[in-house]
Formats: C-alpha cells, sequence, structure tokens
C-alpha cells in the first residue's frame, strides 16, 4: 500500500516536480563541506543574435543544453538561473531549477557580470539559508562543453585555494605573432616585429573560452567595494584549465550556431560508435 500511496503522490508531482526532486536528490547526494553555487546566466538582449538562448538546435533550445551540463556535474551543490526572460525562466523551472528574475539594470549590456552574480547570490543565500563557499558562472549560450570541465574547474579551485578558474583553449592559427593592424591607406602594420614562418615555432597560447568561471567567494566579495573592475571577481591568483581547440562552442552569431551543431552531431556519432 506505501508503495501505490508513494507512485501516486510522484504522478501528482507532474513532470516539472520530478525534475526539481531529482535535482535535488542530486544536490544532496554531492554535497560536501564546501558549497558551490552554480549561476546560469541569461539574458535576452542580444545585439550579436537576439533570443539566442531559446533558439533550437537539434530539437532543443541552447539553453537546455548547459542544463545538462549542469546535471551531469558532481560538484555543484546548488543551481539558479538568471534571467530578465520569462520565457527563459519558464523552461528553467519546467527543468526544475530555481529561477531569479533579473532586474533590468543588471539586464543591459553594460552591466557587469560580477554584479549580476552578487544579485543572484545574496538571494540565493537569503532563500537557501546557507553560505556558498564559490560561485560557478555558466553562460547559458554555451551548449558545447567537455563533460568533466564544470567538476574539473571547481576541483582545481578547492585543491589549490585560488582565487579563480577559467577554462582556456588554445588560440591555434591566430595567435598574436601572425596578426596585424590596417591603417587607412590599407598599409599592413605587424603587431610584433619579425615572422616566425612554422605555427610549431609560436609561443603556445591561450583565450578564455567561455566555458566556466569559478571564483572564490573571497574574491566575489572583493568585488562589491572594487566595482570599477569589471573583472574584480577573479581575484589575484587567477589559474585556468586547459580544453581542446574547438571543445567549448559559445554562441554569438548564426555561424557560431552551425558550428555547435556539427560539433554536437559529431560528438553524437563518436558516442554512439563507442557505445
Amino acid at each position: 500500500m506505501e508503495s501505490v500511496l508513494r507512485v501516486r503522490a510522484m504522478r501528482s508531482m507532474g513532470q516539472a516536480g520530478l525534475k526539481r526532486m531529482a535535482n535535488r536528490l542530486m544536490q544532496l547526494q554531492n554535497k560536501t563541506s564546501m558549497q558551490t553555487l552554480g549561476v546560469i546566466l541569461a539574458r535576452s538582449g542580444s545585439s550579436g543574435l537576439p533570443r539566442k538562448h531559446l533558439l533550437l538546435m537539434l530539437g532543443r533550445p541552447v539553453i537546455d543544453y548547459t542544463f545538462q551540463h549542469v546535471r551531469q556535474s558532481r560538484r555543484l551543490t546548488h543551481v539558479v538561473v538568471s534571467s530578465d526572460c520569462p520565457r527563459i525562466r519558464r523552461l528553467a523551472t519546467q527543468a526544475g531549477f530555481d529561477t531569479i528574475d533579473r532586474p533590468p539594470e543588471l539586464a543591459t549590456s553594460d552591466a557587469s557580470v560580477q554584479d549580476v552574480l552578487l544579485h543572484a547570490l545574496d538571494i540565493e543565500e537569503a532563500r537557501l539559508g546557507t553560505t556558498f563557499n564559490a560561485i560557478v558562472t555558466l553562460y547559458g549560450n554555451v551548449p558545447v562543453r567537455p563533460n568533466a570541465l564544470i567538476d574539473d574547474a571547481i576541483g582545481t579551485l578547492y585543491t589549490t585555494n585560488c582565487d579563480s578558474v577559467r577554462s582556456f583553449a588554445p588560440v591555434g592559427k591566430f595567435h598574436p605573432a601572425w596578426m596585424s593592424k590596417i591603417d587607412e591607406q590599407t598599409r599592413v602594420i605587424a603587431l610584433h616585429a619579425g615572422s616566425i614562418h612554422r605555427r610549431q615555432d609560436l609561443d603556445e597560447l591561450f583565450h578564455h573560452d567561455g566555458g566556466v568561471v569559478v571564483s572564490s567567494r573571497q574574491a566575489l566579495e572583493h568585488s562589491r567595494v572594487n566595482r570599477s573592475d569589471p573583472h574584480a571577481f577573479f581575484g589575484t591568483d587567477r589559474r585556468g584549465v586547459v580544453v581542446g581547440l574547438g571543445e567549448v562552442v559559445e554562441v554569438d552569431t548564426r555561424r557560431d550556431l552551425m558550428i555547435a551543431e556539427a560539433a554536437l552531431r559529431d560528438l553524437f556519432l563518436r558516442e554512439a560508435v563507442a557505445a
């Protein structure tokens, strides 16, 4: 009889309720003394690609892939979606995540990420009655990430006791040593004197690819009193985790959308072959 009542109770919860319960159970199972808040950022406005978080890619909204990534994490204690868009918040709720209705002053192109993070941190700590040790920034327009990237970055923060960890990818052929300026008379002015012919002889350089940012609480709190520096939440001891070229795809243009879709098709194919 007890099992029958349990089944009836689960049916009455609906799909969104079941997903929310599953997310809560996952967070309880993964909970350690280090409390880690994941904040998915999904502002509705975008000059490059309007409504990019809601665009369909292989039949799913772009942001739904980030929802999948956080479900795979074993180190995130709690996840919240910060957005000014009702449709995005509704999708997040249906997926079982808490949401924050981001105010207009924090939903402009001029608003800093760290101000949005502080807003989310204050709301979630008040709502949950807990204190977080680290904050993970996840952009909702990144549908392609390595499976272990989020947890690798969190683990690096906790094991090194640094201020922040970001994901970085090789610059590849777009190396500063091969870049130039072009003046009004179309003259080419090399950024660096001399010429390195072989790619193998170039210094290895990396760029932040938007895959993940993990900040210690101390670094984020420091940004409250250092608002003039938009990167104050990185702190001074900044570390990186390196991913392969193209393993993270951030969607800001139609071309990015096609690249991300191609990357996912390739990933699904390789997983199917491996299985």
